[in-house]
């Protein structure tokens, strides 16, 4: 389970963390967050000076980031293959028709299982994209047999092997700049 930096449970896009609540991001706060991004264990003081801010009113400065759910939580990004599991997919998942009101409960089902890394919820003719890693292609097979083809509320997956995952620069995203028209 997640826990946020405080050591609470972390629920995405629960309410108390919506950023659409709080103070608008300033440049400051850019400045944190694409440095955080880049280097999420960069030490408060080493933050303080990039940005220009003393040290306390980083501090106070994260720590809103992360309680308007900006910041969602900081991670150490773990290659599979370390773990023996070596061969990774995107699993698209259609729903069915009349299974559409349980969608969020599969999703929760999905994330316990240990082959998921994510599950996204998207649009288009498909309603779930499940990133896994599993130790072979046998394993991704009984996976989908068993957690994907034999739910009741699944219509149908098709399976994406991933060849190589490129990682991009790591850097905060920009969000659109008001004109001020």
């Amino acid at each position: 389970m997640k826990k946020n930096v405080s050591g609470a449970p972390f629920v995405e896009g629960s309410g108390s963390n919506d950023v659409r609540t709080g103070a608008p991001i300033d440049e400051i706060d850019r400045i944190l967050l694409d440095q955080l991004s880049r280097d999420a264990r960069t030490p408060n003081n080493a933050l303080a000076a990039l940005a220009g801010i003393a040290p306390s009113t980083c501090l106070g400065r994260v720590r809103s980031l992360i309680d308007r759910g900006v910041i969602r939580g900081f991670h150490a990004d773990i290659d599979p293959a370390t773990l023996g599991r070596d061969l990774q997919a995107m699993i698209a998942v259609r729903v069915q028709a009349n299974a559409r009101q349980h969608l969020g409960q599969l999703a929760e089902q999905l994330a316990t299982l240990d082959e998921v890394l994510n599950v996204y919820f998207i649009a288009g003719a498909d309603d779930y994209l499940i990133h896994v890693a599993t130790a072979s292609s046998e394993e991704l097979r009984r996976f989908v047999l068993d957690h994907l083809s034999a739910h009741p509320a699944v219509a149908s997956t098709e399976t994406i092997l991933i060849f190589e995952h490129v990682r991009p620069r790591h850097r905060a995203p920009r969000a659109e700049q008001s004109s001020g028209r």
